[in-house]
């Protein structure tokens, strides 16, 4: 697999079809996406909670995102979209280089990389964080943004059980940007464990304003 850049232009054609999905299965209400710099390397750090956390983010954030997407999705057609719309395959089984190297190129470009920190599709609250997220910031020096996706709890009305019920609210609420580093620059791993638990603080504590804020 080739290790250039993600497609700038494909990652705006797929946020623009995220916008007209979203809001055509489920009621979105974004708050804070103006915290999102207008310009510049940006992470948007998202819990992850339903299937549908990925492409509600990609749909409703102010500027087109590349995501770090497990390579298990990246089969048949549904491989070949992600592709397309500039998403970024991942093999989490290993360290997967080229997969940094083109996470990397779309943050040196100056775009816009989505991480689920947590690895996988969990309870969403943050709670085991892996380090990709701190080398990410640490390397590159991008601030990260933290999105708090909250859906609804309720079990009925599911057509499927990894989604909100369909035409539910799903709150999208972007944080604050923050480094994620000590301003030393230092990549040691003893920096990125320390960077990972900063990193950590700071979106726990805004999951906690993001439920406080939506009443989830």
């Amino acid at each position: 697999m080739s290790a250039a850049p993600p497609s700038e232009r494909g990652a705006e054609v797929g946020r623009r079809i995220g916008v007209g999905l979203m809001y055509g299965l489920f009621k979105p209400r974004v708050l804070g996406a103006w915290k999102v710099p207008a310009t510049g390397p940006v992470i948007l750090a998202v819990n992850h909670a339903h299937n549908v956390d990925g492409p509600m983010v990609m749909g409703v954030a102010p500027r087109p995102t590349h995501f770090l997407i497990k390579k298990e999705a990246f089969v048949g057609p549904l491989g070949r979209f992600l592709g397309a719309i500039g998403q970024v395959e991942v093999d989490r089984a290993t360290a997967d280089r080229t997969a940094i190297t083109r996470a990397l190129s779309v943050l040196d470009e100056g775009g816009v990389l989505g991480i689920f920190p947590e690895g996988t599709r969990g309870g969403g609250d943050f709670a085991s964080l892996r380090a990709g997220l701190a080398y990410f910031a640490v390397r590159s020096g991008a601030p990260i943004v933290p999105v708090a996706v909250l859906g609804s709890t309720e079990k009925r009305g599911r057509l499927i059980k990894a989604l909100p019920p369909l035409r539910s609210r799903v709150d999208v609420v972007f944080g604050d940007p923050f480094p994620a580093g000590d301003g030393s620059g230092r990549r040691t791993r003893k920096a990125l464990d320390e960077a990972t638990v900063r990193i950590q603080e700071r979106l726990t504590a805004h999951l906690e304003n993001a439920r406080r804020l939506t009443g989830r």
